[in-house]
């Protein structure tokens, strides 16, 4: 009997990650459905079963139910910043790291740490807690994922400008979804609950209307259950399997180009797609000659480093490729890593070359003989403005 000789990286990954901390998210779609509440209520069920847990960022907005749950809990005191003459309280990082608990409750993952902090998002502090080998109990609302970005401004009219990758939300360990019915929502904003009396009449006319929380409720249901569903192909079946059997789809690659319009919403619009098929997706660039290092122009190389810095926090495997001919590439390298199907944007080329069929778009829809071709419009149509 042969057994395969394991390499020595093979095992200090399994110690690697032996040592990690574990991860549990709760997920909302609006502020006051219950995150904060219910990690402190579960802190204080692990610490009546002797677990040493701390409160590493605690927001309570000032609600008196929140506030109640805080005491008898250990609280890592919050360093205070002062930045353009204003005092930030932040989670101090340090000092949790330092204090080393089994669990660390962190509440609003996807906040943008004041300047001086070591980390940009709270997120990024709960990865060195993790990678620290501290358990985590985390919280935030679906409209800061980011590959939601999109869809949630098309229906809702609101821009989230701070966003949590969507290889966060993957590397939980679990993840559960605080549901409350959007008639229970407003009767708890009315009610005190959320906001102060003076801001609840502005709330229900604006993010909290009736349309904008029934949006957001069915995508924060919807990213759970997809959650679920990756978690349990991932138990079942080995990674490669995995990939041949999703929905008979295969691999997913996105195609971008050096300089596109929206490339966030063609990257987004790939980690949605690979989330809900189930299998691994490539986002591939082809450096044609006149695009090499050197010839490339400084504007336009920093969006493609954004580009790809953006594409690996969402998930995806990222691919440089050389060639002249950049559809022959993506073709080339689709038909040998098992894609079945290529996401592309609709090309920005000249009239010209559109009418004469020369656009990559065009291109590939005609000779992607065996792939399923996705093309990307960035105006979205009527009936795609809802998710």
């Amino acid at each position: 009997m042969r057994t395969r000789r394991a390499r020595a990286e093979d095992f200090l990954e399994l110690v690697e990650r032996s040592r990690r901390g574990r991860l549990k998210l709760y997920i909302g779609f609006a502020a006051g459905v219950g995150k904060t509440y219910r990690m402190l209520e579960e802190a204080h069920a692990l610490k009546k079963r002797g677990v040493d847990v701390v409160l590493g960022f605690i927001e309570t907005h000032g609600r008196s139910e929140t506030e109640a749950l805080v005491a008898g809990l250990e609280a890592v005191p919050r360093k205070a910043f002062t930045y353009r003459d204003v005092t930030i309280e932040e989670m101090d990082l340090d000092a949790v790291l330092a204090r080393k608990p089994q669990v660390a409750i962190v509440d609003e993952l996807a906040h943008t740490n004041v300047p001086l902090c070591r980390n940009t998002r709270r997120y990024q502090d709960v990865q060195e807690l993790l990678s620290a080998g501290i358990n985590v109990i985390g919280a935030f609302n679906v409209q800061h994922l980011e590959s939601l970005n999109d869809l949630v401004e098309r229906a809702t009219g609101v821009i989230v400008r701070e966003t949590i990758p969507d290889s966060f939300l993957k590397s939980a360990d679990q993840v559960v979804n605080l549901d409350l019915a959007v008639e229970d929502l407003h009767e708890r904003l009315k009610a005190g609950k959320i906001y102060a009396p003076e801001k609840v009449a502005h709330a229900l006319e604006s993010f909290f209307k009736q349309e904008n929380l029934s949006t957001l409720r069915e995508l924060a249901l919807r990213e759970v259950a997809e959650s679920l569903d990756r978690a349990t192909g991932q138990q079942a079946r080995g990674g490669e399997e995995a990939s041949a059997k999703a929905g008979g789809w295969g691999r997913v690659l996105v195609a971008l180009s050096s300089y596109p319009p929206r490339a966030a919403t063609l990257l987004r619009r790939g980690s949605r797609m690979a989330g809900r098929l189930n299998t691994d997706w490539f986002v591939v660039y082809v450096e044609t000659p006149r695009e090499a290092p050197h010839l490339i122009d400084a504007e336009a190389q920093r969006h493609l480093l954004a580009n790809i810095e953006r594409a690996r926090e969402l998930g995806a495997e990222v691919v440089r490729l050389r060639g002249k001919d950049p559809v022959e590439a993506l073709l080339d390298f689709a038909r040998s890593h098992g894609v079945g199907l290529i996401i592309v944007g609709r090309s920005h080329q000249s009239w010209w070359r559109q009418r004469l069929g020369l656009g990559a778009d065009v291109r590939l829809l005609r000779e992607g003989t065996g792939f399923d071709i996705h093309v990307v419009s960035f105006d979205a149509p009527p009936e795609e403005r809802r998710p």
